[in-house]
């Protein structure tokens, strides 16, 4: 049992750690995203660095990476369980949880990295299609009415353990569940304050 823990961690970790804001800008653009706006290595900031160009990579970078992850945990540690629903998708959460580990925290970046939304998307897409649409429909609606994202990320991330309650009831699932949304929640904890007293900057589509 511990042996598929372990490879999925290992390797949902290192795939974490590559964050595609960070990579793109260092490496491509050849300018640190982490230097410029919210100082993070994250979508919105990237975006707002950047503008339109190569954004596109990062959104398709994150999502895959939380979604290789998912799947690798769902098919070494779900069978290793016993192979029920309950079971697979306890197995991708773990992956998840890794993965996101790795964005926020990059052992090859200073352990300074994203708030992790993009790569939270990926692990609510690849669990049951009515967690996805809950929470991902909620997050579309928050932001669309506020043009606040970490708004209708921190939203989303409190909705994800309720909704897997409902659709597994399972205490693991659920309680995994909990640490992927806390892991967002508590990243935007500067977000949240700056919500309160209404000095969040709101998300603006550039023009080119």
């Amino acid at each position: 049992m511990m042996i598929p823990i372990l490879v999925t961690a290992a390797v949902s970790y290192l795939l974490g750690c590559c964050n595609s804001a960070l990579i793109i800008s260092k490496y491509i653009l050849r300018d640190d995203v982490r230097g410029h706006g919210s100082g993070n290595a994250g979508l919105t900031n990237f975006y707002r660095t950047f503008g339109k160009k190569m954004v596109i990579w990062v959104i398709l970078g994150d999502l895959l990476k939380a979604i290789v992850s998912c799947l690798l945990g769902g098919w070494l540690i779900g069978p290793a369980l016993g192979g029920a629903a309950a079971d697979i998708a306890l197995g991708k959460l773990v992956g998840g949880v890794f993965a996101m580990l790795g964005h926020s925290f990059p052992a090859m970046f200073g352990f300074k990295g994203g708030k992790g939304v993009l790569c939270g998307a990926g692990v609510i897409l690849c669990m049951d299609w009515r967690v996805s649409a809950v929470c991902l429909g909620v997050f579309a609606v928050l932001v669309a009415l506020t043009r606040w994202v970490s708004l209708g990320s921190m939203v989303a991330a409190a909705l994800f353990p309720v909704t897997c309650w409902f659709v597994w009831h399972s205490a693991p699932v659920t309680v995994l569940a909990v640490v992927t949304g806390l892991l967002i929640v508590v990243r935007h904890k500067d977000n949240a304050k700056r919500i309160a007293h209404g000095e969040e900057n709101k998300f603006e589509l550039k023009k080119e």
